[in-house]
C-alpha cells in the first residue's frame, strides 16, 4: 500500500475527509449552530415574505414553507453533532425543510445564494454583538461619570513621563478616561452603521434575473441600507475589519487605564483600595489583598485586542471576493473580541463603582510635592513682570536648593526664593509670603485652572454635565436601535406563524 492509499484509508475516499471534518467543518458547524441559527431563520422568514409579496411563489407555497419553518426544532439542531452528512448548517436546515414541505421548500432559495445569505447572517450577528458591547460601554461610562462627580475636589498629582508633573484632580483624570471611552463608543457606533447594511439580493455575486426586492429585504431585516454593488456585497469584508479595528483600539485604551489603576493599588502608591468582591488573598502571605480583578482585566483586554488583530491579519492579502478566509474561520475571532470587551466594560464598571480612594493621602502628597511650582513661576511673571523663561530659571534654582536641603515644597521659604532671584536677576522679588503660600497650595493650583478642559471643580462640573447629556443621547440611540430590530423580528415571526396556521 503506497502513501496515498494509506492516507485515503485513514481519511476516507468521499467528502468530507476525517481531518478536514475535525479541523474545519466540525468547529465551523458548532460555531454556526450556536451563533447563526436564529439569524438564519430571520433571513429565511424575510426572504419567504419578500418572495410572496413579489408574487414569485404562490400563497400555497408560502404557507407550506412557513409551516416547515415553524416545525423546525431549533433546540434539537443546536444539540445535534456534526456527522458529515451535510457540509454545513445551511444544508442541514434546508434538508429539514424539504423533509417537511417537500420539493416546494426548494423555492425558498430562489434568487439567493449562500454567498449573500451568509454575509447577511454574519452582519445580523455582528450588529447584535456590537449593540451588546455598546450597552456595556455606556454602563461603564455612567459609572465613571458618577465616580468623577464624587471626586471633583479630590486633589492628586498628575504624571507625565511617569514623573510628578502638576496637581490635578481625580475627576480630571477620570473625565479624560470618559472622553477616550466616548471616542471608542463613537467608533463602535460607526462600525455598527457600516455593519448594518443588507447584502441580500446579491445572490452569488451578480444579483438575479428574478424580480426580487433588495430594498424590501433591507426593511424586513431592519438594516439601515443596502450594499448596492452586488460584488461588494459578497466580497467586501471591511465591515468586519472596521469592527475589529474599533475593538482593538477600545481594548488598548481601556487597558492603559487599568494599568494605571493597578499601579495605584500598590502599597507604595496606596491610592486605591479595591472592594472585597474583587480581590483575592494569598495562600501563604496573610497580609495580601491582591487586586486581581484589574490584573484579569489587563490580560483579557490584551486577548480582545489580539483576537481583533487576528481578524485584520486573516483579511490581509486575501482576494477581493467571496472567500472562506472572511467567513467561518474568521468570524469567531471578531465575536470573541467583542464578547471579552463587553465583559471587561461591565467588570470595570463594578470595580470602579465600589472602589475606595484615599483623598487625604493624595492631598498630602500633592502638598509635599514640587508639582505646584509651575504656579510659582506663573505668579512671578504677574508680580514682578518677568518673562516666563526668567521666572522658570529662578524657580528651578529654588527647587534644586530645596531638594539639597531636604525640604518639601510646602517648606520653601520666601528667603530661599529671594536668594534664587538675586542669583538670577540680581534683586529680590515683590512676591509676598501670602502669595508664596498660595502658589505652593495644590488646591489653589487646581482652582485657578478654569480654562476649558482644566481641572477646577467648576469646569469639571460643566464637563461632567455635558457628558451626562451625551450619555443620554447614546442610550436613547441604543434603545431605538434595539426596539427597531426587535419589532422587525417580531413582525417576521407573526407573519410566518400566521401563514403556517392557515
Amino acid at each position: 500500500m503506497n502513501y496515498r492509499e494509506k492516507v485515503l484509508q485513514q481519511e476516507g475516499t468521499s467528502f468530507p475527509g476525517k481531518t478536514y471534518t475535525e479541523v474545519v467543518l466540525e468547529p465551523a458547524f458548532n460555531e454556526a449552530k450556536n451563533h447563526l441559527l436564529e439569524p438564519m431563520m430571520a433571513v429565511n422568514k424575510a426572504h419567504l415574505i419578500m418572495l410572496r409579496e413579489q408574487e414569485l411563489i404562490s400563497e400555497a407555497e408560502a404557507r407550506a414553507i412557513a409551516r416547515a419553518i415553524r416545525q423546525l426544532d431549533l433546540e434539537e439542531l443546536r444539540r445535534s453533532p456534526y456527522t458529515g452528512q451535510f457540509e454545513d448548517l445551511f444544508f442541514q436546515v434546508e434538508s429539514r425543510l424539504l423533509e417537511v414541505a417537500g420539493d416546494v421548500a426548494g423555492n425558498l432559495h430562489l434568487a439567493r445564494s449562500r454567498n449573500d445569505m451568509g454575509v447577511t447572517i454574519y452582519r445580523l450577528v455582528l450588529r447584535d454583538k456590537l449593540l451588546h458591547t455598546l450597552s456595556s460601554a455606556l454602563y461603564l461610562k455612567e459609572h465613571l461619570l458618577q465616580f468623577a462627580e464624587e471626586h471633583m475636589e479630590t486633589v492628586m498629582i498628575g504624571y507625565t513621563h511617569t514623573q510628578q508633573a502638576q496637581p490635578t484632580t481625580m475627576a480630571h483624570y477620570i473625565t479624560a478616561v470618559v472622553d477616550s471611552l466616548d471616542r471608542d463608543i463613537d467608533r463602535l457606533i460607526h462600525a455598527f452603521h457600516t455593519v448594518n447594511r443588507s447584502s441580500m439580493g446579491a445572490a452569488a455575486l451578480t444579483t438575479s434575473g428574478f424580480s426580487i426586492s433588495r430594498e424590501r429585504m433591507r426593511e424586513l431585516l431592519a438594516f439601515d441600507d443596502v450594499v448596492e454593488n452586488a460584488y461588494d456585497a459578497i466580497g467586501g469584508a471591511d465591515y468586519l475589519g472596521e469592527t475589529a479595528a474599533a475593538v482593538q483600539l477600545a481594548a488598548v485604551n481601556l487597558g492603559r487605564t487599568v494599568q494605571d489603576m493597578l499601579q495605584w493599588c500598590t502599597q507604595e502608591f496606596a491610592v486605591l483600595r479595591v472592594a472585597n468582591p474583587y480581590v483575592q488573598i494569598s495562600s501563604i502571605m496573610p497580609q495580601k489583598r491582591n487586586p486581581v480583578s484589574f490584573e484579569h482585566m489587563r490580560s483579557l483586554l490584551s486577548s480582545a485586542a489580539g483576537n481583533a488583530a487576528t481578524v485584520l491579519t486573516m483579511m490581509h492579502n486575501t482576494p477581493f471576493g467571496d472567500i472562506v478566509d472572511t467567513e467561518d474561520d474568521m468570524q469567531p475571532y471578531a465575536w470573541r473580541s467583542l464578547s471579552v470587551l463587553e465583559q471587561m466594560y461591565r467588570l470595570f464598571a463594578c470595580v470602579i463603582a465600589t472602589i475606595d480612594v484615599d483623598k487625604e493621602l493624595l492631598l498630602e502628597r500633592a502638598k509635599n510635592s514640587f508639582a505646584t511650582v509651575t504656579e510659582l513661576a506663573d505668579i512671578l511673571v504677574r508680580t514682578d513682570g518677568l518673562s516666563f523663561r526668567t521666572s522658570h530659571h529662578i524657580v528651578s534654582r529654588v527647587v534644586r536648593e530645596a531638594m539639597q536641603q531636604g525640604l518639601a515644597a510646602n517648606q520653601i521659604s520666601l528667603d530661599l526664593v529671594n536668594e534664587a532671584a538675586e542669583a538670577v536677576i540680581k534683586r529680590k522679588l515683590k512676591l509676598t509670603e501670602d502669595q508664596l503660600r498660595l502658589a505652593l497650595d495644590p488646591a489653589h493650583f487646581v482652582m485657578v485652572r478654569t480654562l476649558p478642559g482644566g481641572p477646577s471643580p467648576q469646569v469639571m462640573k460643566r464637563m461632567i454635565e455635558q457628558r451626562k447629556k451625551r450619555l443620554e443621547v447614546n442610550q436613547e440611540w441604543l434603545q431605538t436601535r434595539r426596539q427597531t430590530i426587535g419589532d422587525a423580528q417580531l413582525w417576521l415571526d407573526q407573519v410566518v406563524d400566521g401563514w403556517s396556521e392557515s
